[in-house]
């Protein structure tokens, strides 16, 4: 995680639901962050997806790592779907909205949808 504050809750997170011996928090910006670091057992990706990240993970991991890693632009979706098509694994569309007032009513607001490929090298 690249980013102070977002890095400090998840290590918060991990703390409180008990499970900071079994997470390594890499702190820094993916793909230069992961030298030296040994090859992880799994993998989550939830921003910064670029080809030079995919690119770097598909060097360094061994053969039956998990990796799940989430999209949001045009951009990183193109690139999981790419990634899909030479690896396998499940591309899945995840579309979240949440009610707001829509004029004298109420409507359904959506938010960005999220492309996730999760498989197994």
């Amino acid at each position: 995680e690249a980013e102070a504050t977002r890095a400090d809750r998840i290590a918060a997170n991990a703390a409180a639901l008990g499970v900071e011996d079994r997470l390594t928090l890499v702190r820094g910006r993916a793909p230069e962050a992961l030298e030296g670091l040994e090859a992880p057992q799994a993998v989550f990706i939830g921003g910064g997806l670029s080809a030079a990240l995919l690119a770097r993970l598909g060097a360094m991991l061994a053969e039956g790592t998990r990796i799940v890693a989430n999209a949001v632009t045009l951009e990183s979706e193109a690139l999981l779907t790419t990634w899909q098509a030479d690896h396998g694994g499940t591309l899945l569309r995840i579309d979240l909205a949440e009610v707001a007032p829509l004029g004298s009513k109420r409507g359904w607001k959506a938010a960005y949808p999220i492309t996730q490929w999760g498989g197994v090298i």
